[in-house]
């Protein structure tokens, strides 16, 4: 499974997220970046900090021109859940067969869990950045909003 890095250009996918929405990738190019993170479980004490951080700074991913994914193995009725549980304003998709992780390569976090792995795509569909930390949770975030501002500052 080869794991897509920066300059690659992201695969597209179609899923559904927890609110029954069809979310695609080919849908934000051209228009907006998007931030694809991918991580283990709902609720998870790790899981729940990644993506309330993601919530908390979302408004700045949104004045960056941003969508914000998160992508777990968890149905849909899970994210249901944790999104209403913890106001998640962002897409989350359910990948029950790992076609997305097996798309993005991936790969998991000491052989068994499921790796925590941010993917960062400029509105043309390009990987920028990848940045992958267990249990660095708080650092996903810095480090997409980093990779917003250098891209936004390419642009000027």
């Amino acid at each position: 499974m080869k794991s897509i890095a920066e300059g690659d250009l992201a695969p597209d996918f179609s899923s559904t997220d927890q609110n029954g929405q069809q979310i695609s990738m080919v849908a934000f190019r051209g228009e907006k970046a998007v931030v694809l993170f991918f991580y283990p479980a709902d609720e998870s004490p790790i899981c729940t900090r990644e993506a309330c951080a993601f919530r908390d700074a979302y408004q700045d991913f949104t004045d960056a021109g941003a969508a914000v994914i998160g992508v777990s193995s968890d149905s849909i009725e899970s994210h249901q859940q944790f999104a209403s549980h913890h106001r998640l304003p962002f897409h989350l998709l359910s990948d029950r067969d790992g076609s997305l992780r097996k798309a993005f390569g991936t790969p998991k976090s000491l052989g068994l869990l499921p790796g925590r792995v941010t993917y960062v795509i400029d509105p043309e569909g390009e990987v920028r950045h990848v940045f992958s930390a267990q249990l660095a949770a708080d650092r996903h975030v810095q480090e997409a909003l980093a990779t917003l501002r250098e891209i936004a500052g390419q642009k000027d």
